[in-house]
């Protein structure tokens, strides 16, 4: 058995002929076929399966973290599997309510599971009997969309999972799954699944997006990618499809090597911290923990937090992608209904700030707010009011300033030598989480680095806001005020900045690391030393101690870069990390 197993995956992955060429289309051609997706900057994700039946629970236990992949999890065999099938009859299934809960929020299309991992088709596919069609439902889930997306003008996109747990001729198979195994053909596989792509591409009118998944196993090549890419847009030319299609997806950052064909990147429950510069890219992201519906999963994330990432994302050329997960009598969760009213509240009255706009000019995140722009408009995404709203290293004359819900409110612009200064004048700005002011400039943005200085003492405080970030997963953390997601030992942080005058400085940081994943060790890099550290425990993720590191000898004032980075990451991860100080001695 193994060993046909094996002769199976052979004959499945080799002699395969050589990638064909990636369908041709001119920049004006690809501008054309990706302009709605720039525009639309806010979609909704649907996770709907199976898997909403059992709810993140089997045989009595609670798979925490675990729904669409509770089958996984569980490791539950396929015949067990199987007669959750019957037990699906989503009967308050409603595709206009769920559409307008999108449409309410300001999300500009829909992407929903036709096919996760667990190989069950939500729609009435001719290819077998493991899909809604042979359930109680009796109905056409995604039929009923395409008709409530056309009607509400919203764009309908499919999400397929390449890896399928269920078909027979899928390989690698599950330690887990016990069916006979003749001669697995991933080829056969290839055929099954194209079969169904093409009736989700020929019977439900134009589809958005195709946003493959599970493309991460070993049995799937660049040259099946490229095939698959093609063969998708030679049904629908102009879908745009992600770039899980093919291999070399760089985990949850999202990006992927330039000989990697798909149309844009797909960082996964994170924001990068430059966006992902000279491609299109989009953060999907769970509004709780899990994915699909899970019963005892309420951890959601408050809408102050919904909208600033909404609004980061934007401000860095991204669209969101936010997480529904229904459950198995078709209903979205209260929980995640009222944060996407919430979030509609917000977009209704700032719109103009969001879709269509492009990412904000300045290199640096900004410590009060964010920026998107359009020709002519900086759009001033205010979250702290308490921070001197400084436009730094901008060189473009600032006209009038005022705010977007309300254009007759408008505020003064003060020159300073960092760049223009908004003068709030004592305003009291409405919107606690995102008060958004349109500031007129002429020409093209021209913005310069602007350096910081060591204050009148000689000290410095380099603060995480101020850093410049080197990598993948390494990212802001709003609620923290830090630098987290420090989870890959490539990925640094450093500033450019000027001392006064040398000396001898004391240096520390502000850190603060989870005691399941202390005891990394770190690098500071300055002025030719280098220091060492060991990351500390403390209470949790966001309880922030101050490390004392062995003091520096700068020989003389002048420019300096410190550069921070791992030498061994902890268990996954390194710390989060909130500012870096040189306190000059004596």
């Amino acid at each position: 058995m193994i060993l046909s197993a094996l002769l199976g995956l052979a004959s499945a992955v080799s002699h395969r002929p050589p990638a064909p060429a990636v369908l041709h289309e001119t920049k004006e051609q690809r501008d054309a076929r990706m302009a709605w997706f720039r525009e639309a900057r806010f979609g909704m994700f649907i996770h709907w399966g199976l898997y909403s039946v059992p709810a993140g629970q089997w045989q009595g236990k609670d798979y925490n973290n675990a729904a669409e992949w509770l089958q996984y999890s569980a490791k539950i065999k396929p015949a067990d599997y199987e007669p959750l099938q019957q037990k699906f009859n989503p009967v308050n299934f409603d595709a206009t309510k769920w559409v307008r809960i999108a449409k309410s929020a300001g999300m500009k299309y829909i992407v929903i599971t036709s096919k996760h991992h667990e190989g069950f088709g939500m729609w009435p596919s001719k290819q077998g009997t493991w899909n809604i069609g042979h359930t109680q439902f009796h109905r056409d889930p995604l039929k009923e969309l395409a008709a409530a997306c056309k009607k509400e003008g919203l764009k309908l996109c499919f999400y397929h999972s390449i890896m399928d747990w269920h078909h027979p001729d899928y390989i690698p198979r599950r330690p887990w799954d016990d069916r006979p195994v003749t001669v697995p053909n991933l080829d056969s596989y290839e055929a099954y699944m194209k079969a169904q792509l093409k009736e989700l591409l020929t019977e439900y009118g134009p589809i958005g997006i195709l946003w493959f998944d599970g493309e991460w196993e070993d049995t799937w090549t660049h040259e099946r990618g490229v095939e698959l890419y093609n063969y998708s847009r030679g049904l629908q030319p102009n879908i745009i499809v992600n770039n899980r299609v093919d291999t070399g997806r760089s985990g949850m950052s999202g990006g992927a090597p330039p000989e990697n064909v798909g149309d844009y990147g797909t960082p996964e429950q994170t924001i990068p911290a430059n966006g992902i510069p000279g491609k299109d890219w989009e953060t999907c992201m769970t509004m709780n923990d899990t994915w699909g519906f899970h019963s005892t999963d309420h951890n959601w994330k408050s809408p102050e937090t919904l909208i600033r990432n909404l609004v980061d994302i934007a401000s860095k050329g991204g669209n969101y992608l936010l997480n529904v997960g229904p459950t198995s009598l078709g209903e979205i969760p209260p929980g995640s209904v009222d944060r996407l009213a919430q979030m509609g509240k917000w977009t209704q009255v700032n719109g103009d700030s969001l879709y269509g706009t492009s990412a904000g000019p300045f290199p640096k995140q900004l410590h009060w707010g964010r920026v998107t722009q359009r020709p002519g408009k900086l759009y001033l995404h205010v979250f702290d009011a308490s921070q001197p709203i400084l436009l730094a290293g901008l060189k473009n004359p600032v006209g009038r300033v005022y705010e977007l819900a309300n254009p007759k409110v408008a505020f003064s612009v003060k020159g300073s030598d960092l760049g223009p200064v908004v003068d709030l004048g004592g305003t009291i700005l409405p919107d606690k989480i995102d008060t958004v002011l349109v500031a007129e400039i002429q020409g093209p943005p021209q913005v310069e680095p602007v350096m910081q200085v060591s204050d009148a003492n000689g000290n410095i405080r380099l603060d995480c806001l101020d850093g410049e970030i080197h990598g993948d997963t390494l990212a802001y953390e709003a609620s923290k005020r830090a630098l987290g997601f420090w989870t890959n030992a490539g990925d640094s942080v450093s500033w450019h900045f000027r001392m006064a005058s040398g000396g001898q400085f004391r240096l520390s940081m502000l850190v603060a690391c989870d005691p399941s994943t202390s005891g990394g060790t770190f690098a500071v890099s300055i002025g030719g030393q280098t220091l060492s550290g060991t990351v500390p425990a403390t209470k949790d993720w966001g309880t922030f101690v101050r490390l004392d590191l062995p003091d520096v000898t700068l020989p003389a004032g002048g420019d300096y870069i410190l550069v921070v980075k791992p030498i061994k990451l902890g268990s996954f991860a390194l710390m989060n990390l909130r500012s870096v100080t040189l306190a000059r001695k004596g």
